[in-house]
């Protein structure tokens, strides 16, 4: 059969529908297998869509999912407050606010009444506040550290356009007087000295990210916060200093450097049975609510952090190394003419005479160089020096405090090699070591021969009172044998009574101490003529309990006993009142009352302005 040829468009018509499908051709019916086509792609559509949603974009979707039903917190909450042994506050922080303006809001009253309102509040002139509200339109920081007094009178104004942002700034009511030991937090609430540096991870208390469900609205749902999600604990870090001697000793320290002139000085109060601090005392010094007017020098305490030589100071350990190694007796006796060659130097005493023959109390009591010179050549340099490495000279001081220096030491060699080595350190120079050193070998003396740890915190304490956190010190070290330490107290008894401490004698009360006059080493090698002038001193010495120290630097005239004697027993006096220390010999201390307070104050003046040589 021969194929046949469309000639026109009917044709064609008709051939198509000669073959299209007998169940088509019925227009309804064509509409029934559309809708079944589109069914059929919306359910692929429909499943290729849940498949890239449910696997393929899966975790993006989770993601953002989470962000829409949680809220992530991390809520601040206030450094702990610092409170001194009687829990007066020394420094905690205070809600303070940002005032912020937005001008293109004033609704009720103009620019100018606002400014004139706001002005006598915040300490800015009227015309000031106009020119910052014409500065912009919104966002205009006008304030920030206002205080909550303030806050709720500017918000009693009721004015749209005005804004308070809180936060928290830090508050210091000792101001100067426990700088040195608290010290401040910077602009960003992170502290740059004292314990607030070096205890920053136990002052803080930050909370940890919390995550919360919240409603459609946005608000978060309090089912889902945990318990006590906004309460803070109420611990303080309470330290051992008393503020009341600290105000003491920074007002007798002062005194004293006002009338020589000194470049700086510092006090330091021990309790030798544990090494508590109940006052440590640097000057100059700085107000830390203030710290941005200060020069940075002033942010260490150089009591912690910088060298000096001791000194005569140094004497009584000096003594107490000779008698535990048995080289002296207490009874021995030198020859003090009044120098000593030591190879091709001359050693001579500070007034330049001599004192004799004379036993170890009275090289103490007289401060003689000479004497002590001759009592440390009973050792050898090798045991001299592993005594002093014995008793911390050459490495740091271990404290609670930041910035710890290590004391300066030569070398073992050169010390057991030159006779001039041992020979200067007899008399406390040749080496250095900071202030706090010194104390802290000074009470094994006082606590029977026990090296311990000075510190300042004593712990954490809720409000309730209870310890819930104190620090770990490290164990007391003996290197004194009781007897020893005993008799070098008793030794120093006479410095006080009849030798160069004599203006730190209180009526009634037993106290050892020792003066200390010693010569500042120039940049350029050998001594200037500048000088460091010390006194230490221990109370009451039928049962020592503390170590007094004062350091003055660079007196325009006055030794040790000028200078530094009245600070410690001005120190001494408040620490009696404050301890309520029992007089010794209470009828001496009577006697000395009734005397009456004009004769008792002109003869304490006498006392201290004799200049006693050491």
């Amino acid at each position: 059969m021969a194929k046949s040829n469309p000639s026109s468009f009917s044709d064609m018509k008709q051939l198509g529908a000669n073959y299209l499908p007998n169940v088509i051709r019925n227009p309804k019916e064509i509409r029934l297998v559309l809708v079944w086509i589109i069914l059929l792609l919306g359910g692929l559509g429909l499943c290729w869509n849940l498949f890239r949603l449910q696997v393929t974009r899966r975790p993006f979707l989770e993601r953002y999912a989470k962000q829409q039903q949680e809220i992530t917190l991390r809520p601040f909450v206030p450094r702990r407050t610092i409170v001194d042994r009687n829990n007066n506050v020394l420094a905690v922080d205070r809600p303070v606010y940002t005032l912020y303006a937005h001008p293109k809001i004033f609704r009720r009253q103009t620019k100018e009444q606002i400014a004139n309102q706001l002005a006598p509040l915040i300490g800015i002139s009227a015309t000031e506040l106009l020119s910052k509200f014409n500065s912009a339109e919104s966002g205009i920081r006008v304030k920030d550290k206002i205080v909550q007094e303030i806050a709720d009178k500017i918000t009693a104004i009721r004015q749209d356009g005005l804004e308070l942002i809180q936060s928290y700034s830090r508050l210091y009511p000792a101001k100067e007087t426990a700088a040195d030991i608290v010290g401040y937090v910077d602009d960003n609430h992170k502290g740059q000295a004292g314990l607030e540096y070096s205890r920053e991870t136990l002052l803080e208390r930050t909370l940890k990210v919390l995550r919360l469900n919240r409603a459609g609205n946005g608000a978060v749902m309090p089912d889902y916060a945990p318990e006590g999600l906004f309460n803070a604990d109420d611990n303080r870090l309470r330290l051992t200093i008393d503020v009341r001697l600290q105000r003491a000793a920074r007002a007798a320290l002062k005194t004293k450097m006002a009338e020589f002139k000194a470049k700086r000085g510092t006090v330091i109060v021990m309790d030798v049975r544990d090494g508590s601090l109940l006052a440590l005392v640097a000057e100059p010094t700085y107000n830390p609510n203030e710290f941005f007017n200060y020069d940075k020098s002033l942010y260490k305490n150089w009591a912690v952090t910088d060298l000096y030589e001791p000194g005569s100071t140094f004497k009584p350990i000096n003594v107490a190394i000779a008698l535990e190694n048995k080289s002296i007796q207490p009874d021995s006796v030198f020859r003090d003419g009044g120098a000593i060659k030591v190879s091709n130097k001359v050693i001579r005493n500070a007034h330049g005479g001599g004192y004799g023959t004379i036993n170890i109390t009275k090289i103490l009591q007289v401060s003689s160089n000479v004497g002590m010179v001759q009592v440390m050549q009973t050792l050898k340099p090798t045991v001299y020096y592993n005594w002093l490495k014995r008793l911390g000279v050459g490495a740091a001081v271990e404290s609670d405090l930041p910035f710890r220096t290590n004391s300066k030491l030569k070398p073992e060699r050169i010390f057991t090699s030159l006779p001039i080595e041992p020979a200067t350190a007899a008399f406390g120079q040749g080496f250095s070591i900071t202030p706090l050193h010194l104390v802290r070998m000074t009470a094994t003396l006082a606590n029977g021969g026990k090296l311990v740890t000075p510190h300042v915190i004593q712990g954490l304490y809720n409000s309730k009172d209870q310890l819930t956190w104190e620090p770990t010190l490290p164990p007391s070290r003996s290197v004194f044998s009781p007897n020893t330490a005993k008799t070098v107290v008793e030794m120093m008894e006479s410095v006080v009574k009849k030798g160069t401490g004599k203006a730190a004698q209180i009526p009634g009360y037993r106290i050892g101490g020792k003066t200390g006059t010693a010569q500042k080493a120039s940049p350029k090698g050998g001594y200037s003529d500048a000088k460091v002038t010390s006194f230490v001193a221990i109370l009451p010495l039928e049962s020592p309990r503390y170590v007094v120290a004062a350091v003055v630097d660079e007196p325009k005239g006055g030794s040790g006993a000028a200078t530094a004697a009245p600070v410690v027993k001005s120190v001494m006096q408040s620490l009696i009142t404050i301890e309520k220390i029992p007089p010794t010999n209470p009828k001496v201390l009577e006697a000395s009352q009734s005397e009456g307070s004009g004769a008792g104050e002109q003869r304490s003046r006498g006392a201290g302005a004799q200049e006693a040589i050491d």
